[in-house]
């Protein structure tokens, strides 16, 4: 029995687009070749997106997945697998579209609420599958709807709250669901509409005013704000301005509050109801007719000197009989100087200030704008000076001036002058500060300062201010006389000086050791010093700088110099002479020494008997004398050190020989 699969296929009735709530086929078939007719058993598998939805076990070449009702959770992915004696065979996959979604079925909590409280709906999809997207629905007459969107992946029902506001009356709601396919997006039928109706807790409340709401400044103003309420606990009413409370009341049907009005109140004012999150508000607007102008005060002048007279007058256009006032402004508070529309007074630098004037009319008090009054005593003589306090500065550096009134009403006008070359003006409290950054080797002088304020004196000049232009030291250098080799116990002449550089000047030498060594200092008024060293030794030999510094402060170091102390001529006359001297002494020592040998071989035999019979014997009573053969030893000893010093010249050299005559030394001797 042989057979082998030709193929599998798979297919849809009625088509691969089906209508949801239809009936719907899924169809499997095997093509298989058999050498002879024989049964041949097949297990079919049917998978959606992957996952197993029928198996079956036929000896027929055919499976049927019947679905007799088809919904949008059908739609996917089908494919089929069939096997059959160890062999196993697969279709293609096939795209499966059920069209259209279940109705959705929307639920409210209430059918009846309060404005400011909250409907909880729910939406849902019974018969779709997850990932879904709800859609709700707050409709309301001669508004477009409000919508909101929540997204569900793991349930076919969703739920969410709606506010109701002031003015929601009569509310509908419906929700919908949207699902995503593979030509986008698909949507359902919209639910049922769920109804609620809303009740107001409180209605919109009532504003009025008494008399009415155009009066005129000094009228008495009434306002009255008022609501009828449902529940009167939680409520509260508050009157506003421009943003600003004016008055509040809580668990109370109305509200009252009553002013003198003036030409501020003119506006718009606020009644508004509030209990919970409810809110509701009415609007009045107001108009206060001007009862007078506001008044102006003048004044004589606005700027003057110390000790001089200022009229300040009070008015008001087109009114002659008022209660006027005039004030000066204080941080404390106002200081009442003058009842009355006209102030004179001789005024001082204290007196400067703003001013004012007040007008009353029926009780109504108006106030004009400021005058600002501005007394200046004279700049006293201003003097300049170096910011430093010396008069000096290093040539390249900035040079700091401050000018100083130490009087003067402020503020005051600084200008600085380099010769007659204007550099800078300033305006300032009682100085100024000038930086001169461009300083030359000419600038020695010539600065100067003004100072003026508004006074009428004018202008005030310091006295002129020389200052001094210091040049750093430049270019130190060493020398010495006599130079490079020095005998001991003479005299050395050190040098040191600089290119340039302003006087005085700082002089300092060293010695180089492990550590610096100052030797000796001393401060001249000229380019250069000379140190004399008496009596030089021969631990002075070394390295010798010096450094140089006036009042730029700026050290300025020479380069080293080498001194060598060395012996004088006559010390070295001296050491020449006992040197030759030596050698002349160990010449005839050495000259004797072979004469010796010589006569000793020559008279070695007849010596004998005398050199035994007069040697000498050491005196147990003396010390202090010694054997005759004992310093012989002692000399030949040194005579052989002497002798092998010389080399092999001597040894070869021939030996020359004479007689001695040996006497019997003396022992008392």
């Amino acid at each position: 029995q042989v057979f082998t699969f030709n193929r599998v296929e798979i297919r849809v009735q009625p088509s691969v687009k089906v209508k949801n709530g239809a009936p719907m086929s899924i169809i499997c078939h095997a093509d298989i070749s058999k050498n002879t007719d024989f049964q041949l058993k097949h297990n079919f598998t049917i998978r959606k997106n992957g996952k197993p939805v029928f198996m079956t076990v036929s000896d027929k070449e055919d499976a049927r997945y019947e679905i007799p009702v088809a919904k949008s959770s059908d739609t996917g992915d089908y494919e089929c697998t069939v096997k059959a004696d160890g062999k196993q065979s697969f279709s293609n996959s096939i795209y499966v579209w059920v069209a259209g979604m279940t109705k959705p079925i929307l639920t409210a909590d209430k059918k009846e609420v309060l404005e400011g409280e909250v409907v909880k709906l729910r939406c849902e999809l019974p018969e779709e599958v997850p990932p879904l997207e709800f859609f709700f629905r707050k409709i309301k007459t001669n508004s477009a709807p409000k919508e909101k969107h929540v997204p569900e992946q793991n349930q076919n029902f969703s739920e969410v709250e709606f506010y109701v506001e002031e003015g929601d009356n009569i509310l509908q709601f419906d929700c919908f669901g949207k699902r995503q396919v593979r030509s986008g997006w698909e949507s359902s039928q919209h639910s049922n509409k769920t109804l609620v109706t809303v009740k107001e807790p409180f209605i919109k409340p009532t504003l009025t005013t008494r008399p009415s709401s155009n009066v005129t400044e000094g009228d008495q103003i009434e306002f009255e704000c008022s609501t009828v309420v449902a529940q009167m606990h939680g409520i509260e009413i508050i009157l506003q301005k421009n943003r600003t409370i004016l008055n509040s009341v809580r668990n109370e049907k109305f509200l009252k509050y009553s002013a003198v009005a003036t030409q501020e109140d003119s506006g718009e004012y606020l009644c508004k109801v509030e209990q919970g999150a409810v809110s509701k508000t009415t609007k009045l607007n107001v108009f206060v007719s001007e009862l007078f102008p506001k008044p102006t005060l003048s004044a004589s002048m606005t700027k003057l000197d110390e000790s001089k007279n200022l009229i300040l007058t009070c008015g008001i256009n087109g009114v002659q009989r008022a209660n006027f006032s005039i004030v000066r402004k204080h941080f404390g508070g106002d200081i009442l100087l003058e009842n009355s529309r006209v102030l004179r007074m001789k005024v001082n630098v204290n007196d400067t200030g703003s001013y004012t004037c007040k007008a009353e009319v029926k009780g109504i008090v108006k106030e004009s704008k400021p005058v600002r009054i501005s007394v200046y005593a004279p700049v006293s003589k201003p003097t300049l000076s170096v910011v430093s306090g010396s008069p000096e500065v290093v040539l390249g550096k900035p040079l700091q001036l401050i000018c100083h009134s130490v009087m003067g009403t402020p503020p005051i006008t600084f200008t600085f002058y380099k010769g007659d070359e204007v550099k800078k003006n300033v305006t300032n409290d009682t100085y100024a500060v000038f930086l001169d950054e461009d300083i030359g080797l000419n600038d020695n002088g010539g600065y100067k300062c003004d100072a003026r304020n508004n006074h009428s004196s004018g202008v005030k000049t310091s006295n002129i201010l020389n200052v001094t232009v210091i040049v750093p030291i430049r270019g130190a250098s060493l020398g010495s006389v006599p130079y490079g080799e020095v005998e001991v116990g003479s005299d050395t002449a050190f040098l040191c000086s600089v290119r340039e550089g302003s006087w005085p000047i700082d002089f300092k030498f060293f010695k180089k050791t492990d550590h610096e060594v100052l030797l000796h200092e001393v401060r001249e008024y000229s380019d250069r010093t000379i140190w004399h060293k008496k009596t030089m030794k021969r631990k002075d030999t070394g390295t010798y700088y010096c450094m140089a510094s006036n009042q730029a402060s700026v050290d300025v170091r020479s380069r080293p110099i080498t001194i060598s102390v060395i012996l004088a001529a006559w010390q070295k006359g001296v050491i020449a002479a006992f040197v030759l001297t030596a050698i002349a002494g160990a010449g005839a020592v050495v000259l004797w020494w072979f004469l010796h040998k010589k006569k000793k071989g020559n008279e070695c035999s007849a010596l004998a008997p005398n050199l035994t019979n007069e040697k000498l014997t050491r005196q147990p009573s003396d010390g202090n004398y010694y054997s005759g053969s004992g310093y012989i030893e002692d000399n030949e000893n040194h005579m052989k050190s002497t002798d092998e010093s010389k080399g092999p010249d001597l040894e070869s050299a021939e030996v020359d020989y004479t007689e001695v005559e040996v006497s019997t030394l003396d022992p008392h001797r």
